[in-house]
């Protein structure tokens, strides 16, 4: 099935890129790939998204599981209902979210790597859960559009 396509590829990436980090830098290393706009900056972010809640394991466990959750109930409601879309969509949420958890229970911080524009630290995983953020919600807009011109 898809799904289970999306949440495996979205993972292993996430995972294997994160080990890589992990195994052959040092936090706070970075590695210039087109000078300072884009380059490789270990990070270990003990937080959420722009490590709020930094240094506070539980908060974010909890969070990031009812994330996780909340994402697994959608999906399957959608499924039922027959929009496969918006469900595939809210899957890369998902996986993106359940490869942080797993940082999160195993290490207590989730690996960050990716600089871009000195904006933000992030990971595969968080391009997942944006990318898919970002789709769902124009998808959602596109279809109620779609809805009301009917």
């Amino acid at each position: 099935m898809l799904y289970f396509a999306i949440v495996f590829i979205v993972i292993a990436l996430d995972q294997a890129s994160k080990y890589l980090v992990r195994a052959y830098m040092s936090p706070g290393d970075s590695i210039a790939l087109i000078g300072d706009w884009f380059r490789l900056l270990y990070v270990r972010n003990t937080g959420t998204a722009f490590s709020m809640f930094a240094g506070n394991r539980m908060i974010t466990i909890v969070l990031t599981s009812v994330l996780v959750v909340m994402c697994l109930v959608y999906i399957y409601s959608e499924y039922r209902r027959g929009d496969r879309t918006l469900a595939k969509l809210v899957t890369f949420v998902f996986a993106g979210g359940l490869s942080n958890l797993i940082d999160r229970l195993r290490f207590g911080y989730v690996t960050d790597m990716i600089s871009c524009w000195n904006f933000a630290v992030f990971n595969v995983a968080d391009i997942a859960v944006t990318c898919g953020c970002i789709a769902t919600v124009l998808y959602i807009m596109l279809s109620a559009r779609s809805a009301m011109k009917s």
